[in-house]
């Protein structure tokens, strides 16, 4: 029996995927490229020592989905596959609702058919809207400021619905919330396609010398030195973290909602420092504006991450600053 990971080659996918191969699973990985690369393949087998098998497709290609589940017995699916960029949800929103959710309802109609009813879910800590008190609690009313969070929500009323419909299904619901670092063999870490959309790849594109200056949003904020403060989680305990969900789904049946964070919070310049301290090189940046839908604060309680599934994050943010310095150098030697 095998692991399906939809995704698995973009950046926590590919770490989730040398999680469960080191843990002694099967893993296929379907991804369709448009924001990692497939070379990732590659270094997931040097990391590893194992093959994984790998389909070139989209989850919107019912087709191909169902040609997945025909040719392999899967016991699980991991879903981390969708359009993730706050920014570019806001300018193309259809896109963002057609592919988020078009492609998880034909993933769950494939799964259902196969009888595969055990699901890991990628979700977001974005689910939590502006309005609730930090840290932030699984049982919080929900809302969403952008479409992308929007998609996530709504992905979240679906499954439970399917739930509802057939209590056969077992799905977590993991809300993350800031992943960064990388392995620490160097060789996978966070690599968008185009302009990064996230703090730690454009830090390192600035202290590279790719980019020009990191744009501070906003430093006025009721934080320790004004500007924003997010949960940064090490992107290998996030893995971890889906590894022990997937053992609790397999154990289960039901849906739960589960943060997975560090519960403390840094602001955007003591993540600045901290890469400094790791590369040795000079963050440039200026503070602009706030960006309308930021909130002050974002941290996770981590009680029930602890409680259901017996994991916690233990690297610190030297720790993740080291680990995605020691990758963008290898990127960039």
């Amino acid at each position: 029996m095998a692991i399906l990971i939809t995704g698995g080659t973009g950046y926590i996918g590919s770490h989730t995927s040398v999680e469960f191969l080191n843990a002694g699973y099967e893993v296929i990985i379907v991804d369709n490229l448009s924001n990692s690369k497939v070379e990732v393949l590659d270094k997931i087998k040097q990391i590893t020592g194992k093959e994984v098998k790998f389909y070139e497709a989209d989850l919107l290609d019912r087709v191909a989905v169902e040609q997945i589940f025909s040719e392999n017995q899967i016991e699980a699916v991991i879903h981390f596959a969708g359009l993730k960029a706050v920014g570019e949800s806001v300018t193309i929103p259809l896109r963002y609702y057609h592919n988020n959710i078009t492609g998880t309802l034909i993933l769950c109609e494939v799964m259902s058919k196969y009888n595969c009813k055990k699901m890991v879910f990628s979700s977001s800590a974005t689910v939590y809207g502006m309005h609730n008190a930090v840290p932030f609690v699984e049982n919080m009313p929900l809302s969403a400021t952008n479409p992308y969070g929007s998609t996530k929500l709504m992905i979240e009323n679906i499954l439970n619905d399917l739930y509802v419909s057939d209590n056969e299904w077992s799905i977590s619901l993991l809300r993350y919330f800031n992943p960064i670092g990388a392995h620490i063999s160097g060789l996978i870490g966070e690599a968008p396609n185009g302009i990064p959309n996230n703090l730690l790849p454009y830090v390192a594109g600035v202290a590279t010398g790719k980019l020009e200056k990191l744009k501070v949003y906003g430093d006025d904020y009721d934080t320790v030195d004004g500007t924003g403060v997010r949960d940064y989680i090490h992107v290998e305990d996030l893995a971890a973290g889906h590894l022990c969900a997937y053992s609790y789904v397999m154990q289960h049946t039901g849906v739960e909602a589960v943060n997975l964070g560090t519960g403390k919070g840094y602001s955007v310049l003591q993540v600045v420092k901290a890469f400094e301290k790791a590369s040795g090189k000079t963050v440039r940046y200026e503070i602009s504006p706030r960006r309308a839908g930021d909130i002050a604060s974002c941290y996770a309680s981590t009680e029930k991450a602890e409680r259901l599934f017996g994991w916690q994050a233990t690297r610190d943010l030297d720790k993740m600053c080291e680990d995605s310095w020691r990758f963008t150098s290898k990127v960039n030697s």
